[in-house]
């Protein structure tokens, strides 16, 4: 499961890019109670918190064209490293790898198939402080054109395995890093797009403890349905919603184990 004992490859990083905000901290202050804690008096970057834990980041949106969107982090011990393995395996350098203080260093790239992403090589920052709980990051799920070639790409940087399983209507991979118990190291999914209709992305999904109630929250503070709330078998109650910004970010009250 997704946690904060971070290895190579672990998301330990995820930060929304906002053209307000303002207004999006207001928005998922309502929808998880989440408080921010600015980096300094005119910084246009913070910290999203909950109950005084660092859960996620907010920055204010400056790439040229970009939409809104929550950006995922995953660990390396040498993000320069890994930017040369990106452009070696297919994908693109977006942000080229750079200092952030003495916190760390990060990159963004582009996969080959269309998602961004980003990766966090720690220093003093090592990154989420609480995950798999109320209210915070609990898993993330790749929707891509090509699951053989996505796989094949995320391996050659960071060793990730997959484990595909029968579901309804189609086949879902189960991704978890290189080391230890498969089944702990899992953290995320996989998931081929079916139409050309549909964007490939890294989607975060949010536990909740309601997930109706939670949708309910985000509508009422501006935000839009993608995939009203519903059950799935063996996994729990899940919605996928937009933010006021068109953010796209997906709930699931889980179900309890076995």
């Amino acid at each position: 499961m997704l946690n904060t004992d971070f290895t190579t490859g672990s998301p330990n990083w995820l930060d929304l890019g906002s053209p307000d905000t303002v207004a999006s901290a207001a928005f998922y202050g309502a929808v998880f109670g989440w408080d921010i804690r600015p980096t300094g008096p005119e910084a246009d970057y913070g910290y999203f918190q909950k109950d005084g834990s660092t859960v996620a980041g907010l920055g204010l949106l400056t790439e040229a064209g970009a939409s809104s969107a929550w950006t995922v982090y995953f660990q390396t011990p040498d993000a320069d490293a890994t930017a040369k393995a990106v452009e070696q395996a297919g994908g693109t350098v977006r942000v080229e790898p750079t200092d952030v203080l003495d916190e760390g260093r990060m990159a963004h790239f582009t996969d080959p198939g269309g998602a961004d992403f980003a990766v966090w090589q720690p220093a003093a920052g090592k990154g989420l402080e609480q995950a798999s709980k109320p209210d915070t990051l609990c898993w993330v799920e790749l929707h891509t054109p090509d699951r053989t070639a996505a796989h094949a790409f995320y391996r050659s940087l960071f060793g990730w395995r997959k484990e595909d399983m029968e579901v309804p209507g189609m086949t879902y991979g189960l991704l978890a890093t290189a080391d230890g118990d498969q089944q702990d190291a899992t953290f995320g999914g996989l998931v081929q797009i079916r139409s050309a209709e549909e964007t490939p992305r890294w989607m975060p999904y949010f536990g909740v403890e309601d997930a109706d109630a939670t949708v309910a929250r985000a509508q009422e503070s501006g935000g839009s349905v993608l995939m009203p709330a519903s059950d799935v078998p063996d996994v729990g109650r899940i919605a996928w919603l937009a933010d006021a910004f068109g953010a796209p970010f997906a709930v699931i009250k889980p179900m309890p184990p076995a």
